[in-house]
């Protein structure tokens, strides 16, 4: 991981059009290819970023932007998209890198490991027909929290969150980037279930083509009420 602290401005272009003015800022490259732009506050959402697959050049400022005082400058381009990030930077105050090796993954526990255990027993939740293939499905970034079968036979990946927030979308992404190039498992489809789904990961989701489904805990425990049975 490269950590840059610089006095920058960031344009964004694609989809949208954003503008990041000159200011102090965290940037982050990531061994996976990702940028992202941090400032030092709203918590740990960047304010601008670029996800894999993308590819990162260092160019010479424009004559114009040298006359600004523009010492270095940043293309991110997306290899699927016609999104880019141009990152101006005015001062580097600090460059380091950093190997971090490989991540174990996010152990998990609690209310999100039960969300798992139980949608697994209850796959048919999500679809008249559905098989579960498996749980902790492993991939070579980390593990699916679940793969499935769809009534189609289809394979849908599933990502489950106790809140669904716009990081959790990001992640199920790069899964089903990964997942598609298997011949054997694509086309592979996505689900990002979680308890609450914040308005902003829906939209992101949905425009992506994963699917979201918000899970009912009590609803999901009371379907197999074990002191209820007779049998």
């Amino acid at each position: 991981m490269r950590l840059v602290v610089a006095r920058c401005s960031v344009d964004y272009e694609g989809r949208l059009q954003a503008h990041l003015p000159l200011a102090t800022r965290l940037l982050l490259v990531k061994a996976d290819g990702s940028v992202l732009v941090h400032s030092d506050g709203g918590s740990y959402k960047p304010l601008n970023w670029m996800s894999p697959p993308c590819v990162m050049a260092e160019v010479e400022p424009e004559e114009h932007e040298a006359a600004d005082g523009v010492v270095a400058v940043w293309v991110v381009a997306h290899q699927k998209s016609e999104d880019r990030l141009r990152v101006r930077l005015h001062e580097v105050l600090h460059d380091s890198s950093h190997d971090l090796g490989v991540d174990p993954g996010l152990v998990k526990d609690g209310v999100e490991a039960h969300l798992q255990r139980l949608l697994a027993e209850h796959i048919h939740t999500l679809g008249h027909g559905w098989s579960l293939v498996r749980r902790e499905y492993m991939t070579a970034i980390g593990p699916v929290d679940i793969l499935a079968r769809d009534a189609a036979r289809g394979h849908v990946a599933v990502e489950i969150k106790r809140r669904g927030e716009i990081d959790g979308v990001e992640q199920l992404t790069r899964y089903l980037e990964l997942m598609n190039r298997d011949p054997h498992l694509a086309p592979v489809t996505g689900i990002f279930a979680a308890q609450e789904i914040k308005p902003q990961a829906r939209v992101l989701a949905e425009d992506r083509g994963i699917r979201c489904v918000v899970l009912d805990y009590d609803a999901l425990r009371g379907m197999d009420d074990t002191e209820s049975r007779l049998f």
